[in-house]
């Protein structure tokens, strides 16, 4: 399939919220989690980072993201993805968006998670997610949602180019 343009920060349909998908098998879902994967690859393969897309960021409002994330060895297709539990315990993370590749945001995200959803098979699973995957899966299940990081920002100072938050790291190491 080809890869699709990721929509950007000001496109009014990322603050939308995303419909349930319904029929798992779908030519429409199996070609939504064929473009999210060569989206999400191509990304990585230009930009050298990425790790998650949302179907709304390619202006299809279902609920489907596509993780790939070799630190928690999880790669594949989330329909209906739906958050059952979240820690008390928090981390502040500096977050980024595919939807917004050179700015980075400050915010707040529940270290711990607990996840229910569809496979591409249709069989409902459950997944535990901690650190980096739970901060993942969580800006992930907010794009269904209409929900941007620069929504959840600490405070309109937590804003960041990404070449400003390379160099600052670059010079704490």
């Amino acid at each position: 399939m080809p890869v699709r343009d990721i929509l950007q920060l000001g496109n009014e349909i990322l603050w939308e919220r995303s419909a349930p998908v319904s029929e798992v098998g779908s030519d429409e879902i199996v070609t939504t989690i064929t473009d999210l994967s060569d989206t999400l690859a191509d990304f990585r393969h230009r930009r050298g980072f990425g790790r998650g897309i949302a179907a709304p960021q390619l202006g299809v409002l279902k609920r489907v993201i596509y993780v790939r994330t070799e630190s928690a060895g999880f790669d594949g297709p989330l329909i209906n993805p739906e958050i059952t539990w979240r820690s008390c315990g928090q981390m502040e993370v500096w977050d980024c968006c595919f939807s917004f590749p050179s700015l980075m945001v400050r915010l707040v995200r529940a270290r711990e998670i607990h996840v229910k959803y569809l496979a591409s098979t249709g069989e409902e699973r459950q997944l535990k997610a901690y650190g980096d995957f739970s901060e993942l899966l969580q800006h992930e299940i907010d794009h269904l949602d209409g929900i941007l990081a620069c929504d959840r920002a600490l405070s309109a100072r937590d804003f960041v180019t990404r070449d400003e938050w390379l160099r600052q790291r670059r010079f704490r190491t």
